[in-house]
C-alpha cells in the first residue's frame, strides 16, 4: 500500500486509536464495522481467525463514545471493568482503608507510593492490585521462591550447566563490555580471589547483562522457564496467558517490547571500594516489568564487608520503617536495592542530569539524553540534592530473596 495508507493504519496501539477516532466523526453510520480493517477474522486457507479481543473494542468503543473530531488527539478514557464499583474505593487505597480489602495481607510502603502484598499465595490479591495499579504505583510481592525450585537458581548449578556460554559480562565500572565464558563470572559470584580486576587493582563490579534472554532463555534453560513461569504473582497479570495481561491479546502486527523473560546476575557492590555505583543505571523500561530475586550469594574474601557490615550499609539508606523492621528479621535475606521515580518526574530527572554533568565539566551534547542512555547512578548525595532542588523524592526499597517487584512502563529505577 501506499505510505500514506501504511502509516494511517498505525504501528502502535497510539496511532490505532487515534487514526479510529478520526475516521469515526460525529454523524458515521460504519461504527458498526470500525474494527473490521484493524484485525482479519479470517485466513488464506479459509479457517476462522481470532476476533479483536474485548479489552481493544472497549478502548475503541470509548473513543467512538466521546465523538473525538479528526484534528484532534483524542483524550483515551477506558471504562472501568467493573461496571458497579464503589465510588470511593480510590479513596480507600490512598488513605490505606483496609475495610475492603480485610481478606489480604498488604501494606504500604516509602510513604504509601508502594503496595507490599505479604502472601503470595492469596487469590485475591490482583482485585488490590488492580486498584494500585490503575494509579501507576509499583507493586512488592513477597515470598515468590516459596513456589520456587531454589537448586535450579544455585550460582553453581547454573554454572555448571552452562558454564561453556559465551555471553556479554558488563564492568558497572567503566562500562567495558567484553565477550567471555559464563563460567568466569559465576566462578567469582561468590568468592571473591576469583574475580578479575582492573587496571588499579580493584576488584571489578561484573554483571551478566540479560543472558540468557527472550526465547533463548526458553530454549536453553526449559526448566528454569517452567519454575519461572509457575511461580509469577498476580497471573492474571504477569503470566504470558493472564487474561489481564494485555500484550497477549494484541494482534501479531504490533510491534512488541521485548517481554523477556531474561536473567539478569550481578556481582553486589559490598566488595567494592567504591559503595556509590550500580549494577543497573537509572533507566525507563518501554513496557511493564516483573523482577523476581531468586538468588542472593553470600560473597567472601578479603575486602568484603561482613554480614552486619552489608546490613549497615542498608540501614544508612532513607528507609521506610516496615524495610527496617525486615532488615532485622534474621529468616529475610536482603540482596538488591532499588530506588524507583515515577514517571512524571522524568523531565525533572533529565534536567537535574545535565546541570550536574555541566557542574562537572561533562560534554552535554543535545542528541544526548541521560536516562536513555543510562549513564547515571544517582548516588546519595545527589538524591539529596534532587529532592532540595526538584522537589523529587526518591523511592527507596531494599528486594530480599523471594521479593517480586512490579513497576509500571514509565517509571525510573536504578539497582
Amino acid at each position: 500500500p501506499p505510505a500514506s495508507q501504511n502509516n494511517e493504519q498505525g504501528s502502535t496501539l497510539r496511532d490505532l486509536l487515534t487514526t479510529t477516532a478520526g475516521k469515526l466523526r460525529l454523524g458515521s453510520t460504519d461504527a458498526g464495522i470500525a474494527f473490521a480493517p484493524v484485525y482479519s477474522t479470517g485466513t488464506a486457507s479459509g479457517k476462522s481467525g481470532r476476533t479483536m479481543p474485548n479489552i481493544l473494542d472497549d478502548i475503541i468503543a470509548s473513543v467512538v463514545e466521546n465523538k473525538i473530531p479528526p484534528n484532534r488527539a483524542p483524550k483515551i478514557n477506558v471504562k472501568s471493568e467493573i461496571k458497579d464499583e464503589p465510588k470511593d474505593d480510590r479513596k480507600c487505597i490512598q488513605d490505606d482503608c483496609s475495610k475492603p480489602y480485610s481478606d489480604i495481607q498488604y501494606s504500604w510502603i516509602c510513604d504509601k507510593h508502594v503496595l507490599w502484598l505479604r502472601d503470595h499465595k492469596n487469590s485475591n490479591n490482583w482485585k488490590l492490585f488492580k486498584e494500585c495499579w490503575k494509579q501507576g504505583r509499583p507493586v512488592l510481592v513477597s515470598g515468590m521462591h516459596k513456589k520456587m525450585n531454589f537448586s535450579l537458581w544455585k550460582a553453581e548449578s547454573i554454572s555448571l550447566d552452562f558454564g561453556n556460554q559465551q555471553a556479554d559480562i558488563l564492568n558497572c565500572k567503566d562500562s567495558i563490555i567484553s565477550n567471555t565464558n559464563v563460567k568466569e563470572f559465576w566462578d567469582g559470584f561468590e568468592d571473591v580471589s576469583k574475580r578479575q580486576k582492573i587496571k588499579s587493582g580493584e576488584t571489578a563490579l561484573l554483571k551478566l547483562k540479560d543472558w540468557p534472554s527472550g526465547e533463548d532463555f526458553k530454549a536453553m534453560m526449559p526448566a528454569r522457564y517452567e519454575d519461572l513461569l509457575k511461580s509469577l504473582p498476580l497471573p492474571e497479570y504477569c503470566s504470558p496467558e493472564g487474561k489481564l495481561n494485555l500484550a497477549s491479546h494484541l494482534p501479531g502486527f504490533f510491534v512488541r517490547p521485548d517481554l523477556g523473560p531474561r536473567l539478569c546476575s550481578a556481582y553486589g557492590v559490598a566488595a567494592t571500594k567504591d559503595h556509590d555505583i550500580g549494577t543497573t543505571n537509572l533507566h525507563i523500561e518501554v513496557s511493564d516489568v516483573v523482577n523476581i530475586l531468586v538468588y542472593v550469594g553470600i560473597a567472601k574474601g578479603n575486602g568484603v564487608l561482613s554480614k552486619s557490615g552489608v546490613l549497615k550499609k542498608f540501614e544508612e539508606e532513607d528507609l521506610d520503617d516496615l524495610l527496617r523492621k525486615r532488615l532485622k528479621d534474621s529468616s529475610e535475606l536482603p540482596g538488591a536495592l532499588w530506588h524507583i521515580y515515577a514517571g512524571k518526574d522524568a523531565d525533572k530527572i533529565r534536567e537535574f542530569l545535565q546541570k550536574i554533568a555541566k557542574e562537572q565539566g561533562l560534554e552535554v551534547l543535545p542528541e544526548h539524553d541521560p536516562i536513555r542512555d543510562q549513564s547515571w547512578y544517582v548516588n546519595k548525595k545527589l538524591r539529596q540534592r534532587l529532592l532540595e532542588e526538584y522537589g523529587v523524592k526518591t523511592c527507596t526499597i531494599i528486594q530480599f530473596l523471594g521479593d517480586a517487584i512490579i513497576l509500571p512502563a514509565g517509571a525510573l529505577h536504578q539497582v
